[in-house]
Order: structure tokens, then C-alpha cells, then sequence
């Protein structure tokens, strides 16, 4: 079940006594574990009848005493562990001790008037356990995957749409190369951009940039624009910005956004039918003309020394093998000198 699917259940009172939340991607799990808070009770019943617990704070004893419980003056009780990872699951949930056989028993045959629910963040849970079977069956699992970077735009898109807005394929580009892949970061910078705006509105580069604080004319995605076409003067003064505003444009992550781009170019080379460069690159049709560009302006045996020198630099900006003090700013300028020419 995806995360839509789960909420719509929850809006329809479709219950399951056991709720696991696992996976690397946390804002999925916190976004059901929030409706959930919200919306399985009402005002009156919470007060008896909802209960939140801390991973590191308690232990599986606790939670199945608890979980055994009647709900007092309503249908149901709802338990809620978060960051559930912090339990110690293979001593009190495996083997053959009192505790293990405790637990297993309750998840064969769960209250089916207790929801219980698990956050399990930052990694996937061990679906070798028996514990992981029982709440397979009797239960709801939902596993909670990252988001690729080359997702993040078509992420955006679809986060927007879905709460009826509009965004141009530049601005959720944009939003993706410099927000990084924390979606709950992502989402938060949105509904602040949201608040400020109507749904007849397309957001477009210009909301962006007010809203978000991102340069809309010195940033990665532009320098990928006019390296695309050579065009040495955009291209030196969106170097000589980010070398005086390093903070804003780490050379980390221009590094990284350079080889990805790169690298996809790469791969344009190689493809036997250009028609299919959207879904093979991962990235939106509408920014296909310019990898056609940038493959124009950049031969296949170029595009290799390219590559190899992101490589280089990127060690020199950690220390290896550099010269002196040399500045993150200087390194960029070298960089992009020897990519032009």
C-alpha cells in the first residue's frame, strides 16, 4: 500500500490493528503517523485512549501491556511508537525467551480493538523476522523508499498537483537541483511558496527565487543552461557568484549537480533512439533540447574529459592533491576554464 492508499483507508475508518512504517525516506512515515495522531480519534477520546511512545524511551513489554488493553468510551484505542527503530527488537522479539513468544503471540493475534502503529525510520526492518510475517498478515506494512535525485523534479510536480496548484517544469527543476532530496524540507518550502500565491498561478522561476531565497539567474541548473551552449561569459559570471557567495553554493553540491548533468550527456551519446532521451535520462521532455545542445557542443571524447575532470576537482576541493590554499572559488574558475576549452 502507498502512503495515499493507507490515508484513504484511515479517512474511510478501515482500520488494521497493526501498522509497521518502515524505511529509509522518514517523511512518508511521519505524514501517516500525523494523520493518524490527528484523525483516528476524536477530541474526547484521545484523552484515554491515545498513546505515544518513544523508541528509546520504552521497551516491547510496555507496548504489548498496553496494547492489550480495552479502549475506554470508544470503539478504539490508537498506540503510536515513533522512531521505533530505537527498540531493541532482536532480544525481546526473536529467539526462544518468555518476552520473544510474548510478542509473537500478541502480533498472531493482535487486539482488533488496539491500532497499533510503528515508526520505523532510517532503515527497512529485517523482513526475515517472524515478527515482520505476523504483521504481514495480520496487518498493514508500508515501506518508505528515497526518492532518487533524478525523481525529485517529477516529485515536486506531482506534490504541487496534488494540492492543486500549478508548477512550470524550470521552477520544479530548479527547486530540485538546490533543495537536495530532505522531503520533508522540500515540502515545507512549498507550502510556504503556496501560501503567498493563488491556484490559478503558475509557479514559475521568479516565485522560486522570491520565495525560496534561490538567485534565479546565478545558480547550477543555469550554469548547466549556458555550458550547454558555451556561453563563456554566463558561464564566468555565475562562477565568479558562486565563488563570492560560497555558502549559498557549496562546491559540493555544484560538484555533484555538474556530474550528474554531465554524465546524463554522456549518456545521450550513447543513445541508439533520441526519442526515447526523456525516459532514459530521467529527466522532463522539456529539458531534452538542451542535453541535444549540450551533446552538440560537447563531442563524446570531450564529454569523457570532462567527466574526469569533475573527478580531479572534486578531490582537489577535499584536499587531495592540492596546491597551497587554493580557494573552493579558484577551483571553480580552473574547472570551468579547462571545460570550455
Amino acid at each position: 500500500m502507498s502512503a495515499a492508499d493507507i490515508i484513504k483507508d484511515i479517512k474511510a475508518r478501515k482500520f488494521k490493528p497493526v501498522y509497521l512504517l518502515h524505511g529509509e525516506e522518514p517523511y512518508y512515515i511521519d505524514q501517516i503517523i500525523h494523520y493518524m495522531e490527528s484523525n483516528v480519534l476524536n477530541d474526547m477520546e484521545r484523552g484515554f485512549n491515545q498513546t505515544v511512545l518513544y523508541g528509546k524511551d520504552t521497551d516491547m513489554a510496555t507496548i504489548m501491556n498496553a496494547s492489550k488493553r480495552y479502549p475506554m468510551m470508544s470503539d478504539y484505542q490508537l498506540i503510536i511508537v515513533k522512531e521505533a527503530q530505537d527498540l531493541k527488537w532482536s532480544k525481546e522479539t526473536e529467539g526462544s525467551s518468555k518476552e520473544a513468544e510474548f510478542v509473537l503471540n500478541y502480533f498472531d493475534k493482535p487486539m482488533p480493538t488496539t491500532i497499533l502503529v510503528l515508526g520505523y525510520k532510517y532503515a527497512n526492518f529485517d523482513k526475515r523476522k517472524k515478527i515482520y510475517k505476523a504483521i504481514d498478515k495480520n496487518g498493514v506494512i508500508f515501506q518508505s523508499e528515497l526518492v532518487r535525485d533524478y525523481k525529485l523534479a517529477g516529485w515536486i510536480d506531482d506534490l504541487v498537483k496534488e494540492k492543486g496548484y500549478k508548477i512550470a517544469p524550470q521552477a520544479s527543476a530548479l527547486m530540485a537541483e538546490y533543495l537536495g532530496t530532505d522531503l520533508s524540507k522540500i515540502a515545507n518550502e512549498i507550502e510556504k511558496l503556496l501560501l503567498n500565491i493563488t491556484k490559478e498561478t503558475t509557479i514559475d522561476t521568479d516565485l522560486v527565487q522570491q520565495n525560496i531565497g534561490i538567485s534565479k539567474e546565478y545558480n547550477v541548473f543555469e550554469l548547466q543552461k549556458a555550458l550547454a551552449v558555451k556561453n563563456v561569459l554566463k558561464c564566468n559570471q555565475i562562477i565568479n557568484y558562486f565563488a563570492d557567495n560560497p555558502k549559498a553554493n557549496p562546491m559540493v553540491m555544484v560538484m555533484a549537480n555538474l556530474n550528474s548533468y554531465f554524465s546524463k550527456i554522456l549518456k545521450y551519446h550513447y543513445l541508439q533512439n533520441k526519442g526515447d532521451a526523456a525516459k532514459e535520462l530521467g529527466v522532463n521532455p522539456y529539458f531534452v533540447k538542451d542535453y541535444e545542445a549540450a551533446a552538440r557542443s560537447y563531442s563524446l571524447n570531450k564529454t569523457f574529459d570532462i567527466i574526469s575532470l569533475l573527478r580531479e576537482y572534486d578531490l582537489k576541493s577535499k584536499g587531495v592533491d592540492s596546491t597551497g590554499n587554493t580557494t573552493d572559488g579558484e577551483l571553480l574558475k580552473e574547472l570551468l576554464f579547462k571545460m570550455l576549452h
